[in-house]
Parts: structure tokens; sequence; C-alpha cells
């Protein structure tokens, strides 16, 4: 049995390329099983970044972003090399990065930064980080998110957020499609979208015996 909780099948400067296994049985999530969910690429996002960055240099662009995994591919994609400004929380887990041989070239605290000297900079901060403070003592702030979410404008209404990225630690779509078409055995999914997930994969299906090989239970997150 192979399980896929939190997976992409996009490269990542830090873990092995993305695999099938051969098994018996793949467990999968469907967090973005519907076909509007296709997540561009990660440095394509940040050019958009960088973009706005040269557009507007006189704004500080202040980023939310997962402090485990998400704000490190927003950090050095795209080739940008200037410094950044990170919260203490993202700073604890790029020092474990770097133990293990990654370089996120040069970042400082955000905390103690003299807000005057922000403008034209990214600011990286968590995504429940209060931002109050920094708001009010950083030249024309510019809010960022970088989210799977990002791709619903509700969601980034919700948040406030006047810059979407969509940068995803989850399957889109046409991963979910292909990676499960790859797997031999029998097939369960969770977490999400499932039923439009199954509803696809057996239209696709041919014949009844392919449909037999997809076998969708009724649980929650665990077996």
């Amino acid at each position: 049995m192979a399980t896929a909780w939190t997976w992409t099948a996009f490269a990542s400067a830090w873990c092995p390329p993305f695999e099938p296994v051969p098994c018996d049985l793949f467990v999968t999530e469907a967090t973005f099983a519907l076909p509007v969910f296709r997540h561009p690429p990660a440095a394509a996002e940040v050019e958009r970044l960088l973009a706005s960055l040269r557009a507007f240099p006189e704004r500080c662009h202040i980023v939310a972003a997962y402090s485990l995994g998400k704000a490190q591919r927003v950090l050095r994609q795209a080739g940008y090399d200037e410094r950044v400004f990170v919260h203490g929380a993202i700073e604890k887990i790029n020092a474990i990065y770097r133990a293990h041989g990654q370089d996120f070239g040069d970042t400082a605290p955000l905390v103690g930064t003299d807000g005057s000297t922000l403008a034209g900079r990214i600011a990286l901060v968590p995504p429940g980080a209060r931002l109050d403070g920094l708001v009010r003592r950083v030249p024309e702030p510019l809010t960022a998110m970088a989210s799977d979410w990002m791709r619903v404008r509700a969601r980034a209404r919700q948040r406030g957020v006047e810059f979407q990225l969509v940068i995803s630690d989850h399957a889109d779509w046409p991963e979910l499609i292909r990676t499960v078409e790859e797997m031999p055995g029998e097939v369960w999914i969770t977490h999400g979208r499932e039923d439009a997930l199954r509803r696809h994969l057996e239209l696709r299906a041919l014949g009844p015996d392919a449909v037999a090989q997809w076998l969708w239970p009724n649980f929650n997150s665990t077996i």
C-alpha cells in the first residue's frame, strides 16, 4: 500500500523527483480534484511577484506563505537574489534547511528592521502572523498570499489579499488524473472532492472490468 496525503509532482530543489510506486493499493488526497484547479509553475508565479516589484519599487511586498515548504519555494524562485526579510517562524525552518545543505541566499530578520528600508523589498510572513504593526511601519505595503486557494477569488477577498500567488503543495487536477491512472491496483480517495474524481475516473474507465478496479470506501482521513 502507498499513501499520498499532501503531495505534488512538481519538481523541488530539496525532494527526490516524484515517481509512482507500484502497489496493490494507492490512497490519495483529493483536495483540489476539480478541473478548475490547474496550478502554474511556482517560478512563473514568483516572476509575477518580481514584475510587481519592478512596477512598484516604492512598495513593500508582504507575502504570506506557510513557514514549512511554501516560504522556501517563494524565496529563491525565478532567479531573485536580493535580500529577503523573513518572519522569525520562517527563519527557524530556514535554519533546518540550511543545516541540510540548502542555500536561500541573503535573508534578514523582519523584526526590528526599519520600515523605511523595506520599499521595493519582499517580506515573508506566515499566514497567521499579525500584520497590523508591520503594515503601519512599511511604505505603501502590498499584501500578497502564496496559496493553492488563491485560484478562488472569493478566498482572496476573504483574506483581504491584493496580490494572489497560486503556489501549491497539493496535486492539481491533471496530476491527480495522471497519477491515479498510472496505478495498477485499487485506488482509495479521501479528503476533498472525492466524488468529482471518482466520477471522472468512472467515465474514463474502459468497460465494467476497468470500473471494478476502482474501490471507493467511505472513510475520513485514516484507514
